[in-house]
């Protein structure tokens, strides 16, 4: 019976899903599968890409953990794809390879003074709330007034974890560093902005609802926003969640500290609607002093135009929560433009042509762009792992498909790899350490206590 030794690069949602999904499906040949991870521990974005106070979100880890514990997929955390082991390898050992590594970075915003001392991007600042190995242990929140680019969940992410107390978070498994860093946090009002108005917000109801129920934060909205024009009457009418996200921002306007009529919280959340970004101002020192935005109106078919009305909010930082964007791999095709693997249903496309690359594919953000929620990642794998059944003729021919031979190819090279094994461990010592704080888990951060817990040293 034909084997099939597939490699996948990248063990969050989009790479496990794939893996399960090919090892339930239909096939004539018989599968092994080996998930290849640059991080010591698994589930990508699940763990290092969602607030730490959204456990549930994190229940998607149980479903992912229930698929690698069946031991039917191997894993070699800690190794770097480009570095570690190559493209090349990969043809040696394995008949194709999927890449599932993802969207990490930010996307760029184009206005003057965006690039000015304490203006962030959401992903770096997520990643360090969310405990990344590989980002700085501190994180400057030394000032007051802040603001967030973005209508989209990462947005309120960013929002809700700057205007929390860190005593809040003490239930959740939020990395001790971080907690250290927020409690001496000296914000007091964050400010959010949107191109469109309330009833075009990319944000969920859910995400929405819980900035509503911070300890000791005002939500402040502005009565002009809602002057609702016919297709944001029409769209609150006939979309369900539309209709409960207005329904939260109508409570909040029946509250004290609408248009800053004298809330009594020591801290605040302001929802600007019909804003463009125009401009980041500075002080003499380079740093973020204020933005300046358009006032925009609607279009009358559910987007915005400028009205040539200009404002100014000021503010010590500002943080661009507008997208991620996909990262280039070495010897891997890449679309600048759009950040993405170039692909035809996850099938990867040779660079200059629309020729398929024979054993390569995609899926998960980096085949489609970060759009989408896990419902959509699973569909995605379904798409990919289809064309690689059907596509066994083109398969690559390795020269030792032995499932030793990996093995000693990284040990060769010195690699210092984690296995499922070594998960368990790092999972049941973050536990452990949590346990007398009465705390789910305490993420351990430093990539080399990761590493050396993982393997038992």
């Amino acid at each position: 019976m034909t084997k099939l030794r597939l490699a996948i690069v990248g063990a969050g949602p989009a790479g496990i899903y794939a893996a399960d999904i090919l090892l339930k499906a239909e096939r004539k040949f018989d599968v092994s599968i080996d998930l290849f991870e640059q991080l010591p521990a698994p589930y990508g974005l699940v763990r290092y890409g969602v607030a730490p106070d959204h456990p549930r979100i994190k229940g998607i880890i149980t479903a992912l953990r229930d698929v690698l514990d069946r031991g039917d997929i191997r894993l070699f955390g800690n190794v770097r794809f480009g570095e570690d082991i190559t493209l090349e390898d990969l043809k040696k050992h394995y008949n194709a390879v999927i890449f599932a590594t993802g969207a990490i970075r930010d996307t760029t915003l184009e206005i003057p003074g965006i690039d000015a001392v304490a203006s962030y991007g959401a992903a770096d600042y997520v990643s360090w709330f969310d405990g990344h190995p590989d980002v700085p242990r501190e994180w400057p929140l030394d000032a007051a007034s802040v603001g967030v680019l973005g209508n989209g969940n990462v947005a309120l992410d960013v929002a809700r974890m700057l205007a929390k107390h860190a005593e809040d978070l003490l239930v959740t498994e939020v990395p001790e560093n971080v907690y250290q860093g927020l409690q001496a946090s000296q914000v007091t009002d964050v400010h959010v902005f949107g191109r469109r108005g309330p009833a075009q917000v990319k944000f969920t109801p859910l995400e929405l609802r819980e900035l509503g129920e911070l300890r000791d934060v005002d939500m402040v909205v502005y009565d002009e926003d809602f002057d609702y024009d016919e297709a944001s009457k029409d769209a609150v009418a006939s979309n369900k969640q539309v209709m409960v996200i207005d329904r939260i921002l109508q409570s909040w306007r029946k509250r004290d500290s609408v248009n800053n009529a004298g809330g009594t919280a020591s801290r605040r959340l302001h929802l600007h609607f019909w804003a463009r970004p125009v401009e980041v101002r500075t002080d003499e020192s380079g740093r973020v002093a204020a933005l300046v935005y358009e006032r925009t109106q609607p279009d009358g078919q559910g987007g915005a135009v400028g009205t040539g009305e200009m404002r100014e909010v000021p503010l010590q930082a500002l943080y661009r929560a507008i997208g991620y964007f996909g990262s280039p791999l070495p010897g891997v095709p890449f679309d600048k433009k759009h950040g993405v693997i170039p692909n035809r249903e996850g099938q990867v496309l040779a660079k200059d042509s629309n020729q398929q690359l024979p054993g390569v594919y995609a899926t998960g953000w980096i085949k489609r762009g970060p759009v989408g929620l896990i419902g959509h990642t699973k569909s995605d794998a379904m798409e990919t792992v289809r064309h690689i059944i059907n596509d066994q003729g083109s398969w690559w021919h390795p020269e030792d498909p032995s499932e030793d031979a990996v093995v000693a190819l990284l040990q060769e090279r010195g690699v210092k790899w984690t296995d499922l094994d070594g998960w368990h461990r790092l999972d049941e010592h973050e536990i452990s350490l949590g346990a007398p704080h009465e705390r789910a888990r305490v993420k351990v951060v430093p990539r080399e206590e990761m590493v050396r817990v993982s393997r038992g040293e």
